[in-house]
């Protein structure tokens, strides 16, 4: 990275289809500094998360699909978002953002599309 995402206020993990870090942005290594930061770039994700994590995200790299949840650490809630990423429409990894939430967080219905 060394572009926009770099200074993106969110933390944004790239990982091959092995899951191996391939990326992280500013944001990413101070989430995970504890753990090496971005020294985690080249390392197997499988090998840093504990179960059930290791599980789900082993499956979701046999079987490319989107989780997204919410999680609350102290005081601080964040969304998180992991979603597969394609080069050439062959699966190749995923993206994770980690998102801080507000305290308040609005949300708006919009009309759907006119027909």
């Amino acid at each position: 990275m060394g572009g926009w995402e770099e200074e993106f206020p969110s933390a944004i993990t790239v990982c091959d289809r092995r899951g191996v870090v391939l990326a992280m942005n500013r944001a990413a290594g101070k989430v995970f500094k504890q753990d090496g930061g971005r020294k985690l770039i080249g390392k197997n994700i499988l090998r840093r998360h504990p179960e059930p994590a290791r599980s789900l995200l082993a499956g979701m790299l046999k079987r490319p699909r989107t989780n997204t949840y919410t999680i609350e650490k102290g005081k601080v809630r964040k969304l998180i978002h992991q979603s597969p990423w394609y080069r050439r429409g062959r699966f190749s990894g995923f993206v994770e953002l980690s998102i801080i939430l507000p305290e308040k967080l609005a949300h708006h219905v919009r009309p759907g599309p006119s027909k």
